[in-house]
């Protein structure tokens, strides 16, 4: 459990985040919130908790999206590119290319924050954005954002954490409109196995709503399989 001052900051009300949420852990959450006046608690919980989910239900939460994580071990050939495009580390002053594509790539976007009807759409748009500008700014959100360059424009991005000695995280990818489907993020996605394998990483993580089919798609092409499950919650205080 921890407050997010982003979020607060967003929202205009003190907002908390919580993973791993269980039936016997929920009540001290609940007391923590009320100590700290906290006015928005974003939950979540492995799938596989229904004890969790159902008191969670029963507390007032609901239910805003379920996440699916999928992974793949480093150690095996990573497939080659395709030629499709050019992908590379962003370099300095790019932050505001990636800010535009983000802001193409994610207008209309449905994640937890939009299925929160009490949020605002376009704040929850601009989210997206600042988070990939703020990727691209501060390796305390990500180690590294990758770009992929067309006719000299930046048309897509991919911000990638090292959560450990062994594991890279695929976080945030975001292709603008005009370049989909040309397999520009499937040359994100091997663009990304190449750089976690030159640091030593033996193993990719990557997450996506479970109703992303698309992604899932070049994820099962490229050897990923899935991991864990999550579901999101949200209670108002």
């Amino acid at each position: 459990m921890n407050l997010s001052a982003l979020d607060t900051a967003r929202w205009n009300t003190v907002t908390a985040k919580a993973s791993g949420v269980s039936a016997e852990s929920l009540p001290s959450l609940l007391a923590y919130c009320r100590e700290h006046s906290v006015g928005l608690l974003i939950a979540r919980c492995l799938t596989s908790e229904l004890a969790a989910a159902q008191a969670m239900e029963r507390a007032g939460f609901q239910v805003m999206d379920t996440l699916v994580y999928f992974s793949r071990g480093l150690d095996d050939d990573v497939p080659p590119d395709q030629g499709m495009v050019a992908v590379r580390e962003a370099a300095s002053g790019e932050h505001r290319a990636v800010k535009e594509v983000a802001r193409r790539a994610f207008a209309g976007y449905f994640g937890h924050y939009h299925a929160d009807a009490r949020l605002e759409r376009r704040q929850c748009d601009e989210l997206y954005v600042d988070w990939a500008e703020r990727s691209c700014l501060s390796r305390e959100v990500a180690d590294t954002v990758l770009v992929a360059a067309h006719a000299g424009e930046i048309v897509a991005f991919a911000t990638l954490r090292l959560n450990d000695q062994e594991e890279g995280e695929g976080v945030l990818f975001g292709v603008a409109p005009q370049a989909q489907g040309r397999g520009i993020y499937r040359a994100l996605m091997t663009g990304a196995m190449r750089w976690f394998k030159a640091r030593g990483r033996s193993r990719m993580l990557v997450s996506t709503q479970i109703t992303n089919i698309a992604v899932q798609k070049v994820w099962t092409r490229l050897g990923f399989e899935p991991a864990s499950s999550w579901h999101t919650f949200h209670k108002w205080f």
